[in-house]
């Protein structure tokens, strides 16, 4: 895949939400598209959208308890990647997950982190805690 100026949805990469190397390569942009999962509250999102469908910014909001801006900054993350799809209906916006292969995504993390979750919790590399 070669990036061009603009993305399958008329954005130009001018207005994404992050910064990439002049020549990206193939490693650059999947660490990129991993660090869309690197945030307990995009997980959450995604998580919430696969057990209940579509859900409304509000929704997700009450779900989470979290602030309005908070949620949609995460939301418009999730769009911008791919994670997650908006569906308008008159004046509600419903979002749900876009891929088929996001909840398979999931359901992998899922099973790598059972057989690794003490080593995960340990880890002081990550997060630096």
């Amino acid at each position: 895949m070669i990036l061009s100026d603009m993305n399958e949805t008329g954005g130009t990469l001018a207005e994404a939400p992050f910064r990439l190397p002049a020549s990206p390569g193939r490693s650059d942009l999947i660490a990129k598209y991993f660090r869309g999962l690197g945030d307990q509250t995009r997980v959450r999102i995604l998580e919430l959208l696969r057990d209940e469908g579509e859900l409304t910014v509000g929704e997700l909001v009450e779900r989470l308890v979290l602030p309005q801006p908070k949620v949609s900054n995460h939301l418009a993350c999730l769009r911008w990647c791919g994670f997650v799809e908006a569906r308008r209906e008159h004046r509600t916006v419903y979002n749900r997950i876009a891929d088929k292969r996001v909840l398979k995504l999931l359901a992998l993390a899922h099973g790598l982190l059972d057989d690794n979750a003490v080593h995960v919790a340990a880890c002081c590399r990550i997060d630096g805690r």
